[in-house]
């Protein structure tokens, strides 16, 4: 039987993001196999055990000690697993980290790995250190420990293609084992049918028809693009809405809500005003608060939203 031990989620049931979702769909679909045994670490308020579509799940306590969090968490999951190796006399493992948040202290752990017979597959995720939500020093963090989860790798996974070539260029000193496997989508049909109550209140509730609209979710993140989408939504001639369901400033919202459409004009050009001084004084290393840019992008994106539902209000 093939062990595989994923360290990198927030742990399963999947009710979080990607990932949780990726290994809460990956152990439902092989909770009948009896070749393969997954081992989850999740976290949460106290240290346990449980099983969940057959796999094993061990339950780790995190302190809550700010952006070092996901750290710790991935290295006592780390250490947890080859101490459960050890003891049941696992042969062969793979440990599959996601994400590359433990560079500088997986190292330790690899020469145990491979004692083991084991090996060790890492997901590098996107460009972390390139999020403007890190400041300087914690970027530079990201960088290197991305640098170093690439260098001990025996194999990278790759979920873009864009991100295995980026890998193979950049950290091509290392010679990287990668391969590419893109996320899956659900091709089941929805328990939901087309005139169930919630969803016709649903599309009431918010003012939208049936195939007529366009719809967005996702966290409410510069990554992800929102600004783009909404803006070139705004200067297309589709007569389709836009709906975006995603983790808002509810009261920021309001407020934006009860201005009128000239008001909000004001704020948005002093926005980007202010998103172009901000990107100026990063670019010439004269910024400190560099979520301050992160911030700002996301008061356009309201700001666009809004001024959109309302002139769609008075056609």
């Amino acid at each position: 039987m093939q062990h595989v031990f994923i360290i990198g989620s927030k742990g399963i049931p999947g009710n979080y993001g990607g990932y949780e979702t990726f290994v809460d769909k990956l152990t439902e679909y092989h909770q009948h196999d009896s070749e393969i045994k997954y081992h989850v670490a999740c976290k949460g308020t106290k240290n346990g055990e449980f099983e969940y579509h057959n796999a094993q799940c061990f339950q780790l306590k995190v302190p809550g000690i700010g952006s070092a969090q996901a750290i710790y968490y991935d290295v006592i999951a780390l250490e947890q697993c080859c101490r459960y190796i050890e003891q049941h006399h696992i042969e062969n493992p793979i440990i599959y980290i996601l994400a590359c948040r433990i560079g500088p202290f997986v190292g330790c752990f690899l020469k145990k790995i491979h004692k083991f017979g084991g090996q060790l597959f890492v997901n590098p995720d996107g460009h972390e250190w390139m999020r403007q939500k890190w400041s300087a020093i914690v970027r530079k963090y990201w960088k290197i420990s991305e640098q170093l989860m690439t260098k001990h790798a025996d194999l990278l996974i790759c979920d873009s293609k864009n991100i295995e070539h980026y890998i193979r260029k950049n950290y091509e000193r290392y010679q990287p084992k990668t391969t590419y496997i893109a996320y899956g989508a659900e091709t089941r049909q929805s328990k939901i049918e087309d005139q169930a109550p919630e969803l016709l209140n649903w599309y009431k509730k918010y003012d939208l028809s049936v195939n007529n609209y366009y719809l967005v979710v996702g966290r409410f993140v510069p990554e992800n693009n929102y600004e783009t989408m909404i803006r070139e939504f705004m200067s297309s001639a589709s007569k389709h809405d836009l709906a975006l369901i995603t983790n808002v400033n509810r009261k920021y919202l309001e407020e934006l809500k009860g201005q009128s459409v000239t008001d909000l004009n004001a704020q948005l050009v002093e926005a980007k005003k202010e998103l172009f001084n901000l990107r100026f004084q990063n670019a010439t290393n004269q910024l400190d608060n560099t979520s301050r840019i992160k911030e700002v992008r996301k008061n356009i994106a309201r700001i666009q939203t809004i001024i959109t539902e309302k002139e769609k209000v008075a056609q």
